[in-house]
């Protein structure tokens, strides 16, 4: 799929691939992450949510494992997210 800018103070655009389920994000700092394992679902609900920062925080950060792209490097870095209990 191609790149969805975003109206949102703290994520610029995101990019879905379904084929490989990845998200990449571009946060308002110019930082892009891609989150592996992403159901198309949380994609299109990100897409539909009010607050786009909120629905980030709350359904993808801490749930999948993800990588930054950073270009000034030769590869990116794997991060393994961190399941917590909401409860």
């Amino acid at each position: 799929m191609a790149r969805v800018d975003l109206q949102s103070t703290s994520l610029n655009a995101v990019t879905y691939r379904d084929q490989s389920a990845v998200l990449e994000l571009e946060f308002g700092s110019g930082a892009i992450y891609r989150y592996a394992c992403v159901p198309e679902q949380v994609y299109r609900e990100l897409l539909k949510a009010e607050s786009k920062g909120r629905h980030f925080n709350q359904h993808i950060r801490n749930r999948f494992t993800y990588t930054k792209v950073d270009p000034t490097r030769h590869g990116p870095t794997r991060h393994t997210a961190l399941h917590q209990d909401t409860a």
